[in-house]
């Protein structure tokens, strides 16, 4: 048999011995806890629902659950100890978007890279940025707080709650999509500054809607619209800002979302037994309604390779955001 023939054979069979290994692993898991990893803290959006994902991956997979909240570094050190586990599926992350599609777009001397470095598992849960306005602001719709901004330029800014953040980066794509002029004040969190925004002090803000629904709801700002492709389950009505009429505001997407992942090299069959536990868990009407106590929507049913696209569709925005904003990035 000529040598070339006798490789190719050779590295078949070490391809199905490796195969076979992983499928035996993945038929004898769970045998033990398993720990979601959380880089944030207790409390946290992201933290909470990682806590509901352990009941109910507790309850399918017939093992206890643990949440491991390793904040810090923006997102980093809790990223890094998934790395640092064995590759087996005992070790798994649940974050938000920060870590894995605005971080890297603001700092290029990261510790870990998204797409080498960690496998996708589900999409969880997503709730999307509300545009609110004060009380007093002079216009009440979208196209009222757009010819208001055209007419007055520089003169109302917008409220957000930190460098970086997501509320700040939709107010920079709101403004680069409409070449509108309009700083950012900053502030340490969503409380004081919808303070300030119901006050007048700051007179708009893109804010999450697990902090803001609850503040239009109640008549402290006025809900102009939503940052998500479509109407928000929990307002609405409230438009969408895609929904202008605007073609330079078609398309237009920001949402916060909350995932599952898994270090590279988790065995396959073992990421789509989870796949297939997290999307069960996500059909059931109960969970959705926890879930909706966070303003959070739950995804439909995805792939691993859907969340892998949609992590790469959220980065190339943040990065173009960064970019275009002019918005400095660590080197």
């Amino acid at each position: 048999m000529a040598a070339a023939s006798i490789t190719r054979r050779a590295a078949g069979l070490a391809a199905l011995g490796a195969m076979a290994a992983g499928g035996a692993r993945a038929q004898a898991w769970p045998t033990r806890p398993i720990r979601l990893i959380v880089p944030f803290p207790a409390g946290n959006a992201g933290d909470i629902t990682a806590r509901v994902m352990g009941e109910e991956l507790s309850k399918r997979l017939g093992q206890p659950v643990v949440v491991d909240n390793r904040a810090g570094g923006s997102g980093s050190i809790g990223i890094q100890a998934v790395l640092q586990a064995p590759a087996d599926g005992y070790t798994l992350l649940v974050t938000s978007l920060s870590p894995l599609s605005i971080v890297p777009a603001l700092n290029a001397n990261l510790p870990y890279d998204v797409e080498r470095d960690l496998v996708p598992v589900a999409l969880i849960g997503w709730t999307g940025m509300m545009l609110v306005a004060a009380p007093d602001f002079p216009a009440t719709d979208l196209a009222g707080v757009i010819r208001e901004l055209r007419a007055n330029p520089g003169k109302h800014n917008f409220a957000n709650v930190g460098p970086g953040t997501l509320s700040h980066l939709t107010a920079e794509l709101f403004r680069i999509s409409l070449g509108l002029e309009f700083e950012g004040v900053t502030y340490r969190g969503s409380g004081q500054a919808l303070m300030d925004v119901n006050a007048g002090r700051v007179p708009l803000m893109f804010d999450g809607m697990t902090s803001s629904l609850a503040q239009a709801r109640g008549g402290r700002v006025k809900p102009i619209a939503v940052s998500s492709a479509r109407r928000s389950i929990f307002a609405q009505d409230v438009p969408a800002l895609a929904e202008s009429g605007d073609a330079r505001l078609a398309g237009f997407e920001s949402v916060g979302w909350t995932g599952m992942l898994a270090a590279r090299g988790t065995p396959r069959p073992i990421v789509d037994r989870l796949n297939a536990v997290v999307n069960e868990a996500l059909a059931d009407p109960a969970l959705a309604q926890r879930f909706a106590a966070q303003a959070l929507e739950v995804f439909p049913p995805s792939t691993p390779e859907h969340f892998a696209s949609y992590i790469r569709a959220d980065s190339e925005r943040w990065r173009r955001v960064v970019r275009e904003a002019k918005i400095s990035v660590n080197n």
